[in-house]
């Protein structure tokens, strides 16, 4: 695994807590591990996001359902003759 040094500006008072817990050859480390468990995968197919998104596509009831449901509110009870008014 190739390495990249990164500067990172941050509160003194933050500083000072980082080096008073974390042993100087740890830090990186320390930080290496927070980053990993706070960002999300570069692999997408493991987001949970993404994945409750294709599990609603795959429902096809809830696909039936959400068609029926945008026909009836396609136009919000407002007809091609009767267009909103704009405020002034």
């Amino acid at each position: 695994m190739t390495t990249e040094q990164v500067l990172l500006r941050l509160p003194d008072d933050l500083v000072r807590r980082f080096k008073r817990a974390v042993p100087t050859r740890e830090r990186s480390a320390f930080v290496r591990h927070l980053l990993e468990a706070a960002l999300p995968p570069e692999d997408g197919d493991h987001d949970p996001l993404y994945l409750a998104a294709l599990a609603v596509e795959r429902d096809t009831a809830l696909t039936e359902e959400m068609e029926v449901w945008e026909t009836a509110t396609l136009t919000d009870g407002l007809t091609v003759e009767d267009p909103p008014k704009r405020p002034k």
